[in-house]
């Protein structure tokens, strides 16, 4: 069995989507699930917009159960530019931040004008 430990990055194939992210199949029988949030760092209102079943993914691995051999993975790590994001959430707050509801009222209305038929 592949060695499959948390940050290494794997490849696996799609074999199913839930509304809350998708399952794949990795090397020696680990099943693991890229949640909604690990997709992409944008928003994703559809995981379908992003992987189908049966598409070939390389995933990076945020943790893995040996017990139960499932393994958390992440899409959106992989993503380039990445790890200045991640950089950027480390640092101190800078004056003028916004609250988390402030920020949620924001990507709602962003949503529902992504929604809206274009004419």
């Amino acid at each position: 069995m592949p060695t499959i430990k948390r940050g290494s990055i794997v490849k696996g194939k799609v074999t199913g989507i839930q509304p809350y992210g998708a399952f794949v199949q990795l090397e020696g029988g680990m099943q693991g699930l890229i949640h909604i949030s690990e997709i992409s760092h944008r928003f994703v209102k559809d995981v379908r917009d992003y992987v189908n079943v049966g598409d070939d993914v390389t995933v990076k691995v945020l943790g893995v159960d040996w017990k139960m051999k499932r393994a958390s993975l992440s899409l959106k790590a992989l993503e380039p530019g990445a790890e200045k994001r991640q950089a950027r959430i480390k640092m101190p707050l800078e004056p003028g931040f916004r609250s988390l509801k402030e920020k949620l009222r924001e990507w709602i209305e962003q949503s529902k004008k992504e929604d809206l038929p274009k004419q």
